[in-house]
């Protein structure tokens, strides 16, 4: 078993998984719901066991579990108990440590794989709120008030076997201070992502100079980085990443298709590339971690894969 930072000094880059809500709808699966990904760990635990078990066959070395949108208020308010709502939090990285193992007894070891690292899902507060508030950080909380929301969710997931913490589609500066705060005190390696709407500055309009001096103080973080966020604008973010920081640069941006809001479909990426093609630009550009988000999909992951293992950084 390979630790995070055994990674990190691989020599290699990282391959991290692709999208489980929109992978969920792909395969046939209704995600039209505020609980979205996350309605499935009652609905359809095998589903979501089934997606990792892919990305890992794929290639991936940083799998995540099916916590995004999985809070203690969320499901409350879709209902469930607070008992409930624990044992689902909880449960998402069971079905992901499930994965793994039966992963890894069927092929990986077989075949000389790398053993996946887990990591817990933190979406931010916008993703309870389901309403797109994570791509324009719209709401404002105290600090108290961002870590009393998170802090069960992220206490639930490390003593289920969290090995690294996702604190992603995050379109607020303090928000991710805020929980980095409790990850350092937890002793808890994360990352962190962020949402951008363009390549010098996140959602909530903070520069990403700001954000690489604000977060620098974290030991415990192993990687800055986007997701979410169309892939034209991901290699000039990149750029911009390392022109601040030495850390680790993480990118898993969408697929690049449009939604067609009309006709509620998914259009192709507008220059036809594909999503290897890309990866390779964002490689070039300085990033050490390459996954997917929405409409990304294993096969995604596999072409990322596959550059990791024909290429060194």
């Amino acid at each position: 078993m390979k630790s995070i930072d055994e990674l990190i000094n691989s020599g290699r880059f990282i391959v991290m998984d692709g999208a489980m809500g929109t992978e969920l709808e792909n395969r046939g699966y209704n995600v039209s719901d505020a609980l979205w990904s996350a309605k499935f760990l009652r609905e359809n635990p095998d589903a979501i066991k089934q997606i990792h078990k892919d990305y890992m066959e794929a290639g991936a070395n940083v799998v995540t579990c099916c916590s995004y949108q999985a809070t203690i208020p969320g499901f409350m308010d879709a209902g469930y108990s607070e008992k409930e709502a624990e044992s689902l939090i909880r449960k998402s990285m069971e079905i992901l440590k499930e994965a793994r193992e039966e992963w890894w007894r069927e092929s990986g070891e077989k075949k000389g794989a790398d053993y996946p690292v887990l990591a817990g899902d933190i979406g931010p507060y916008g993703a309870y709120l389901a309403d797109g508030s994570e791509y324009t950080g719209s709401y404002s909380l105290t600090k108290e008030e961002y870590q009393e929301f998170h802090r069960r969710r992220i206490q639930i997931l490390k003593d289920a076997g969290a090995e690294i913490f996702a604190v992603e589609t995050c379109p607020k500066l303090d928000e991710a201070i805020a929980v980095g705060e409790m990850l350092e005190e937890m002793g808890c390696d994360f990352w962190v992502s962020f949402t951008f709407t363009s390549k010098t500055r996140i959602s909530d309009g903070t520069e990403i100079s700001v954000i690489a001096k604000e977060l620098s103080r974290f030991s415990h973080l192993k990687a800055l980085g986007v997701n979410c966020t169309p892939p034209e604008l991901v290699a000039d973010i990149i750029r911009n990443y390392r022109a601040n920081t030495n850390l680790p640069i993480c990118v898993y941006p969408n697929s690049g298709e449009i939604y067609d809001g009309i006709k509620k479909i998914w259009k192709g990426a507008p220059d036809g590339r594909t999503y290897g093609e890309r990866a390779k630009d964002w490689l070039d550009a300085g990033a050490n971690w390459i996954g997917g988000c929405c409409r990304t999909s294993p096969r995604d992951i596999k072409a990322v894969a596959e550059l990791r293992d024909g290429a060194s950084v």
